[in-house]
């Protein structure tokens, strides 16, 4: 231990905790592809007897308490999980098999052997688009959502909202950047983890997505790096301040986010305009792209929006923004309205 360190030394250490941490990875998934195909495999016996066999689902509940008194240190087989494995293989039949047809377009094997079960099992219950469903594992996936964040995206229907804000980014930057651009940014944007009552001023607004950062870059989107509130721009000895300053570490750029109550207004491009031309001129590193500004309104004016930044030489986006979220259409529907509520009481006092 007393003797002199080589000096290529930490080099090699780092380089072998990379690969402990490497290895430690895969076996992760590894093991968690093998449960899945175990789970798999035993909703496709299920499935087997009863179709061959006319067996009922009242072997379910016999099933399950066997296995819990022959197998007590397993855990993950009780009846509803069971039921759970059943439906799994029923969709997505696909994963047993070696050939696909052409005609069938199913879910990668490999995708579905990525994810964890708790993840499947929420996915089956509330996502029954295959489409939609691919697009949330694959999200999972990329952004590394646990099964409560892959939860309030689906509450949030993350996937409608997903490359929708209206941009001139098409016009102004090169392809693939417009694109991968236009899918960083949503409209709207879901801000309900704050508590704002009506009138609020725009500070305050600020405020409080800074004090609760880790859900506002979550709800921005993976590569989002938060680099500062209020950040100082001097101008011919002028002072100016964005309202927040990111940098995108995929589109390889800074994001100027300005935040504004009340309806879309053209000024607010103008204004943008300006914030990213200073940043491009005094924050910008050569090997960066060209800064994109972000306009977040609570009503965006979507037409008055893509008049207004045709005539914009900046990348930018315009996006609305809701403190709330709006209750599913069926759920309205079977809300009682003020008249009944009226009627009810009055019925009561009578």
């Amino acid at each position: 231990m007393n003797q002199p360190v080589p000096a290529d030394y930490p080099a090699l250490l780092s380089d072998i905790k990379q690969r402990v941490r490497h290895a430690q990875v895969r076996a992760v998934l590894a093991a968690n592809a093998e449960l899945i195909r175990l789970y798999w495999d035993i909703g496709a016996l299920i499935e087997t007897r009863q179709r061959q066999e006319g067996w009922g689902s009242a072997v379910i509940p016999r099933l399950a308490a066997d296995l819990r008194n022959e197998l007590p240190e397993e855990k993950g087989f009780s009846e509803r999980n069971i039921k759970r494995m059943l439906a799994f293989h029923r969709e997505y039949p696909h994963l047993g098999t070696e050939k696909v047809p052409q005609t069938v377009a199913p879910i990668p094997a490999d995708l579905l052997l990525s994810l964890p079960w708790g993840h499947h099992a929420e996915l089956m219950a509330k996502v029954k688009a295959l489409p939609i469903r691919q697009w949330y594992m694959q999200a999972t996936l990329s952004q590394g959502w646990s099964r409560h964040t892959l939860l309030a995206q689906i509450d949030t229907a993350a996937h409608a909202r997903q490359g929708q804000a209206t941009s001139n980014f098409a016009l102004r930057l090169p392809e693939p950047e417009s694109d991968l651009a236009r899918q960083a940014l949503k409209d709207p944007y879901v801000f309900d983890f704050l508590t704002l009552e009506a009138g609020f001023h725009e500070r305050e607004l600020e405020t409080g997505l800074v004090a609760h950062l880790e859900k506002f870059l979550l709800e921005l989107g993976q590569g989002f790096a938060f680099v500062g509130r209020q950040h100082h721009l001097d101008v011919g000895g002028q002072d100016f301040y964005l309202d927040l300053l990111f940098y995108h570490l995929k589109l390889r750029c800074f994001v100027v986010i300005d935040l504004k109550r009340g309806d879309f207004k053209p000024e607010y491009a103008g204004k943008m305009n300006f914030y990213c031309s200073v940043v491009d001129e005094q924050l910008r590193h050569p090997s960066d792209q060209p800064t994109i500004g972000l306009i977040l309104c609570q009503q965006p004016n979507r037409i008055l929006a893509e008049y207004t930044l045709r005539g914009v030489d900046t990348p930018i986006g315009v996006s609305g923004y809701e403190l709330t979220r709006a209750l599913p259409q069926a759920l309205q529907s079977s809300l009682p309205s003020i008249e009944d509520i009226e009627r009810e009481l009055q019925g009561g006092e009578a």
